[in-house]
């Protein structure tokens, strides 16, 4: 094969490499997560949940310690049974039992992300249902069972994800999880070619497509990025100054792909304004996430049924987990008024049974009058 040859058949390649990813590069979700840290250690990791084509109907859900689990697969609810050891509180998605982000009484968080194109499950083998579940039911597994990143890398050894429909979806819910335990360790678990992979996350940063690895090698085509301002410079005696702030930020991507959200949220969360411990560091969570807020109509997918009745924004909620007072904050769509789950003071042992609580009590914002009276 000729020069000009080998490299119009490269080029065909990667075009068609792009245009197989660029539907999952440009879907209507576009969940970011970041993590800050405090001076006296507390670590608190949060996320917007963004979902362009219909609601999602979240609800904050608490589920008991001693709660009776089943793993589905495509034959029903007849995958690996369990008891879950630790009580669990957080948001679920479509009024089901299985959430989007939630803390364990431990401390312990999982955040569910996105992930169409790359999560490829195992097939369902009928013999392998003892130990068989859904790619829905894998963050109830971990929050119930773990306390420890240790223990979830040793605890999902034992286990199976399936090809399991998500009826809301027609297909498998393709996901990817980012764990993060007290201590300030994290990690994001994948799933591909129907295998577990577990990547250290130390930025604590995640979006969606494509592969987490591939996120972490896009950075450094961003090393000039920089809180600080560039300097003047004299070209031919002439004295050229940046036009205003924020100039050591010239080129930071601004659109809602993945790989550019993470970027931007790696550049924001680690420039972040110094912050003493959690309940303070929450201020500051929120302020940048608020950086990812998506507008309906912005960043929506082309070929995707739309029910967008009764919806505000892309972004239907938005969350922070305190993982050292186990405290989680969030507000919503309808309602930026921060409101809070203090996970600690949950008895989770005298709770006897699931239990589900809206996120809105009224969808609409809280607006207090300040109008002077006389």
């Amino acid at each position: 094969m000729e020069a000009h040859q080998r490299r119009r058949f490269i080029l065909l390649i990667l075009f068609a490499v792009l245009y197989s990813i660029l539907p999952f590069l440009t879907t209507a979700n576009a969940c970011t997560g970041i993590t800050l840290k405090a001076k006296d250690g507390a670590v608190v990791y949060g996320r917007t949940l963004e979902w362009g084509t219909f609601d999602m109907r979240s609800q904050i859900r608490v589920i008991p310690r001693g709660h009776r689990f089943v793993g589905t697969t495509p034959k029903g609810e007849n995958g690996i049974a369990w008891i879950g050891r630790y009580g669990i509180a957080g948001v679920d998605l479509l009024e089901n039992p299985y959430f989007a982000d939630a803390m364990n009484e431990k401390g312990l968080v999982v955040g569910v992300f996105y992930h169409p194109g790359f999560a490829v499950y195992v097939e369902y083998d009928p013999a392998m249902a003892g130990r068989s579940m859904a790619p829905t039911d894998v963050a109830q597994y971990i929050l119930s069972n773990f306390a420890t990143i240790a223990e979830v890398r040793q605890g999902l050894g034992k286990v199976t994800v399936v090809n399991t429909v998500e009826p809301a979806l027609g297909f498998p819910a393709p996901v990817h999880l980012l764990v993060s335990e007290p201590t300030g360790k994290q990690v994001v678990i994948e799933f591909l070619n129907g295998t577990v992979r577990f990547n250290e996350a130390p930025l604590g940063v995640l979006t969606n497509a494509p592969t987490y690895d591939w996120h972490m090698v896009n950075l450094r085509n961003y090393l000039n990025l920089s809180a600080v301002a560039l300097p003047s410079k004299s070209i031919d005696k002439l004295d050229f100054s940046p036009l205003g702030g924020g100039s050591g930020m010239i080129g930071l991507p601004g659109d809602y792909t993945p790989p550019s959200r993470f970027v931007r949220a790696v550049a924001f969360s680690q420039t972040a304004r110094p912050t003493d411990d959690g309940p303070e560091t929450i201020y500051e969570l929120f302020r940048i996430l608020d950086n990812f807020n998506v507008p309906l109509g912005a960043a929506e997918s082309s070929g995707q049924a739309e029910d967008l009745a009764g919806m505000r924004s892309a972004t239907l909620w938005t969350i922070a987990h305190d993982l050292k007072n186990k405290v989680f904050y969030y507000h919503t769509q309808h309602n930026r008024l921060v409101r809070k789950v203090d996970v600690g003071s949950l008895d989770f042992g005298s709770i006897k049974e699931m239990q589900t609580f809206p996120l809105d009590e009224r969808k609409e914002q809280a607006i207090k009058d300040r109008t002077p009276r006389q």
